[in-house]
């Protein structure tokens, strides 16, 4: 499915289950009611701003608009196909969603060529994983993913995990993310 489908298939549900109507959402984004009627059919090819402002209306972050929700384990290597929306000086291309009602932490990461298992976090957390340089193996223990250069991974921290680096330099960000308490 592409971008304008995902993006109308989810305002259309948004809209009809916040019981908005048409023109009161498109009155509320600034754009037209047939405008929003051809995002809603997955005809349109709204802008950042205009997905911006449907996000804003609708009380959801941008990414609800572009992704569905993904799987327990997310795999993007750096050459998937993923939705990808340009504005006037950015162009962003949509990694991972996670649901965050709480802290997030962020960490630049040395990976030795050494492995790591690291125990369960708390229930509800999450872990990301970009890796920018190098090749490691991250992931639950019991199914870990072999990352390269521009891949990432996405996983709860609720059960063990590994960290293990191949040779060289390898380096990566973290996203720890750890709900309300």
């Amino acid at each position: 499915m592409d971008v304008a489908q995902v993006v109308g298939t989810t305002v259309r549900r948004l809209r009809s289950s916040a019981g908005i109507s048409l023109a009161d959402l498109a009155e509320a984004c600034g754009i037209g009611k047939t405008t929003l009627h051809g995002i809603e059919q997955g005809q349109g090819n709204p802008t950042l701003s205009t997905l911006w402002a449907l996000a804003t209306a609708l009380h959801v972050p941008l990414g609800e608009l572009l992704e569905p929700r993904a799987a327990p384990v997310e795999v993007v290597r750096a050459v998937d196909e993923r939705p990808v929306v340009t504005g006037d000086a950015v162009t962003a291309r949509l990694l991972h969603r996670i649901g965050a009602r709480g802290t997030v932490e962020v960490y630049d990461l040395d990976i030795a060529d050494a492995n790591q298992v690291s125990d369960a976090h708390l229930d509800g957390v999450e872990e990301c994983l970009v890796l920018v340089d190098g090749r490691v193996t991250t992931g639950p223990a019991d199914a870990p993913v072999e990352l390269g250069p521009g891949d990432s991974v996405r996983f709860g921290g609720n059960r063990p995990h590994v960290y293990r680096g191949h040779g060289g330099e390898n380096r990566a960000v973290l996203l720890m993310c750890y709900p309300e308490t």
